[in-house]
């Protein structure tokens, strides 16, 4: 039952092991129900590689990604202009959202939509780091709450440590390891039958 990988795209049994499957194959009807031994169209493998692929596009960051403090630095300051002061604030904070478009972090702001109220608890949060010099970007926001995140990346040159997640690092390491485990998965069961050039006759001829 060695894999023979000379041919792995054919198939990666022996000669001899084949011809068991054959003689086994052709006298299993599987109660009436017959299988052919008929390889899979190729329409549908690129199809479902494009399935995977725009799936990962699409989705390109996770949307799972956590929300910093620095999405919502500039917001917070925003707060004291007196113009979003005189506004209700859900005409407020329509205003500061759409102040902000062109923000870098501006489809991390989207992702992750704050209300008024919780904008107001983070903002005296947000100034007190901003006064200690810290980066904004490696603290994480939970609720109303402001944490330092629990990733550890590398030391900068003044002795901190990077606590951010890495653009890599979003969920699709794991997505990769499955989808790859998958595919070869599937591949090597499937490739473990006779080659698709042999079909099974159950006693009939074609």
């Amino acid at each position: 039952m060695a894999f023979l990988m000379n041919k792995p795209l054919v198939t990666t049994n022996s000669a001899e092991q084949n011809e068991l499957d054959k003689t086994l194959w052709q006298a299993e009807d599987l109660g009436g129900m017959t299988e052919d031994n008929n390889r899979m169209p190729i329409p549908v493998v690129w199809l479902l590689l494009l399935t995977v692929l725009t799936a990962f596009a699409i989705t390109f960051p996770l949307w799972g990604q956590r929300p910093t403090a620095a999405i919502y630095a500039g917001f917070a300051k925003d707060l004291d202009k007196p113009e979003i002061q005189a506004m209700a604030d859900e005409a407020a904070m329509a205003k500061i959202v759409a102040d902000h478009k062109g923000d870098v972090l501006a489809f991390q702001q989207e992702r992750h939509p704050i209300t008024m109220d919780d904008l107001r608890a983070l903002k005296p949060k947000i100034e007190e780091l901003e006064k200690k010099g810290v980066d904004l970007k490696d603290y994480t926001v939970v609720g109303t709450q402001i944490v330092l995140a629990n990733f550890e990346g590398n030391y900068r040159a003044n002795g901190t440590r990077e606590r951010q997640q890495p653009w890599w690092d979003k969920g699709y390491t794991i997505d990769l390891f499955y989808v790859t485990l998958f595919f070869l998965g599937v591949t090597l069961v499937v490739k473990r039958l006779p080659p698709s050039s042999w079909q099974p006759i159950h006693g009939h001829e074609h």
